[in-house]
C-alpha cells in the first residue's frame, strides 16, 4: 500500500488563493516599506550554528533546527568531553558544544541575527545609517498550535548605524500605516528594556534581567500569579517580587505611568535613562499624528536577550490572537560579531498571523484575492485567430484573461470558469466572429451583453 503524504507538523501548503491573499499582504508591507527609504536584503535560509546559538537566551537556543553535518555526523564523537554533569546514573551534557561538534549549520531563527552578521561582514559596502526591509521564511522547533507555526514568514524593517529615537518613531509610524492600510485597529504596546534592567536593580538583583524578562514575557499566557511563581523558581525572593508586581499591573495614561516610574526607578541611573527615552518616544508619536492606539505597557519584555531599549509589541484589537508585531532596539548585536557601537532597531510583522487576522475579519479585498478575471470560451480554430489578439489586448490593459485550452462542450467551460470564481466568461463562436463583438456574459448577475474588442476593459472596470 502507498505510503499516504504528508507535510511536517508546523509547516502548511499554501492554495493559489492562500498565496494571493500572502502576496497581497506582503506587497502592502514592502510598500510602505519604501516610502521610508527602506532598501531590500535577503540572506541564506541556512546560517553557521555558531552564528544562531547564545543569540536568543536559554529559550531560544532550544527552538533552533539544527542541521546535521553531511555522512555520519556522530562518527568518532568522544561524549565524554561533554558530558557535565551525571545524577542518578542520568548523564547531562553541555548541549551548545555537542551540537556544533555534529552540526556546522541551523536553519535561521529569525531575520535579525542573520541582518547583524551581514552588515558586520559587509560593513564597508553599505552607507550608514544603513535601512533594510527582509522578507522571508524562519523555522523555530516550537510545539504547533493555532497561530504558531514551525515555519512562518517575517516581515522585518531595520535601521542600524543611528541611535536616534526618530527610528522608532519611524517604525511606530510605518505600523500605523500597514495595519490602517489592512483595515485593522492595532493597539502598539512600547516599554524599554533599560527600565527592566533598573526593576532589576532596585529589587536587588541586578543579574537576574534575563530570568526577569523570560518570566514576564509570559504573563500574557500564564497570569500574574504563574509568573510570580515563574520568578521565585528562578530565584527572586518576595522582596524583590513585590518591588516588581505594581509595576506590571500600573495602570493610567502614558504621562502618568512614566511619572509614577519616575519615583520607583529614583534610584536608579539606567532605569531613569529608560524613562527619559520612553517620554522622548511618546512626545515624538504625540506629534506624528499616528491613528493607532499606543500605549506604554511596562509587563511587555520581549524575552530575546539582545534588546537593550525601546521595546514594541502590536495585537489585533478585535481577533483572538498573540502578537502579531514585534521588535525593539539593540546596541550589542554587531558587538558579538566583532563590530562594536553599532546600535540598531526594526521590528517584524509575522506574516501568517497577520493573514489569519485578515481572513478572520473578512478584510481580504477581493480584488487582492481574486485570480482570473475574463475566461474567453474555446469554440474552434476559427475563433481561436479572432480571440487570441483580444487576450492580448486586455493582458496589456492589466487584466487577467485566460483562454479555455481545449474545444469541448460549453458547459464543461461554464463548470471551469465556475469552480474557478472567474466573474466574466467570454463567449465567441462562429456568430460574434461573423459580427466583430464578443458576447460577455457575467457569471454573478447573469447579465449577458454584446461588446466590441475595444469595450471589454471599461465594462469589466
Amino acid at each position: 500500500m502507498a505510503q499516504k503524504p504528508s507535510i511536517p507538523k508546523g509547516t502548511r501548503d499554501f492554495s493559489p488563493v492562500e498565496m494571493a491573499g500572502r502576496n497581497y499582504i506582503f506587497d502592502t508591507v514592502k510598500s510602505v516599506f519604501k516610502k521610508y527609504g527602506f532598501l531590500p536584503l535577503e540572506t541564506p535560509s541556512m546560517e553557521n550554528l555558531s552564528t544562531l546559538l547564545g543569540k536568543y537566551g536559554e529559550e531560544g537556543d532550544k527552538l533552533l533546527f539544527k542541521v546535521l553535518n553531511s555522512g555520519d555526523a556522530f562518527s568518532g564523537v568522544d561524549y565524554d568531553g561533554y558530558k557535565v554533569g551525571e545524577e542518578n546514573g542520568k548523564r547531562f551534557y553541555n548541549s551548545n558544544a555537542l551540537s556544533l561538534k555534529v552540526c556546522e549549520k541551523g536553519l535561521r531563527y529569525d531575520l535579525t541575527v542573520p541582518f547583524a552578521r551581514y552588515v558586520v561582514q559587509h560593513q564597508n559596502e553599505l552607507t550608514f545609517p544603513f535601512k533594510r526591509y527582509q522578507l522571508q521564511p524562519v523555522w523555530r522547533a516550537d510545539r504547533p498550535q493555532k497561530g504558531r507555526y514551525r515555519e512562518f514568514y517575517q516581515c522585518d524593517v531595520d535601521v542600524i548605524g543611528s541611535r536616534s529615537l526618530l527610528n522608532e518613531l519611524e517604525l511606530v509610524q510605518i505600523v500605523d500605516e500597514v495595519f490602517s492600510m489592512f483595515d485593522i485597529r492595532v493597539c502598539v504596546k512600547i516599554n524599554n528594556r533599560k527600565i527592566l534592567s533598573g526593576l532589576a536593580e532596585i529589587s536587588g538583583h541586578p543579574d537576574k534581567l534575563i530570568d526577569i524578562t523570560v518570566a514576564i514575557d509570559k504573563i500574557d499566557k500564564i497570569g500574574l500569579d504563574a509568573v510570580k511563581d515563574e520568578l521565585r523558581e528562578r530565584g527572586l525572593d518576595d522582596a524583590a517580587i513585590s518591588v516588581i508586581e505594581p509595576v506590571l499591573t500600573l495602570s493610567g495614561t502614558s504621562a502618568q505611568k512614566i511619572s509614577t516610574m519616575r519615583g520607583i526607578l529614583a534610584a536608579s541611573e539606567v532605569g531613569l535613562k529608560g524613562v527619559d527615552e520612553l517620554e522622548e518616544l511618546f512626545g515624538l508619536i504625540e506629534t506624528s499624528g499616528v491613528r493607532q492606539e499606543v500605549e506604554i505597557d511596562l509587563s511587555l519584555a520581549r524575552g530575546l536577550n539582545y534588546y537593550t531599549g525601546a521595546i514594541f509589541e502590536v495585537k489585533a484589537k478585535d481577533f483572538a490572537i498573540g502578537s502579531i508585531c514585534g521588535g525593539g532596539r539593540y546596541d550589542d548585536l554587531t558587538g558579538i560579531f566583532g563590530l562594536p557601537n553599532m546600535s540598531g532597531v526594526g521590528i517584524s510583522f509575522g506574516a501568517d498571523r497577520i493573514y489569519d487576522v485578515l481572513l478572520g475579519l473578512d478584510k481580504f479585498p477581493k480584488e487582492a484575492v481574486s485570480g482570473t478575471r475574463v475566461l474567453f470560451t474555446n469554440m474552434g480554430a476559427a475563433e481561436l485567430r479572432y480571440l487570441i489578439p483580444i487576450a492580448k489586448e486586455l493582458r496589456l490593459a492589466g487584466l487577467p484573461v485566460e483562454i479555455y485550452p481545449d474545444n469541448v462542450k460549453l458547459k464543461k467551460q461554464f463548470d471551469y470558469a465556475d469552480k474557478k470564481g472567474i466573474k466574466y466568461l467570454a463567449i465567441v463562436g462562429e456568430n460574434e466572429v461573423n459580427k466583430g463583438v464578443v458576447t460577455l456574459k457575467d457569471l454573478t448577475t447573469g447579465e449577458q451583453v454584446e461588446v466590441t474588442p475595444a469595450e471589454i476593459a471599461e465594462k469589466i472596470k
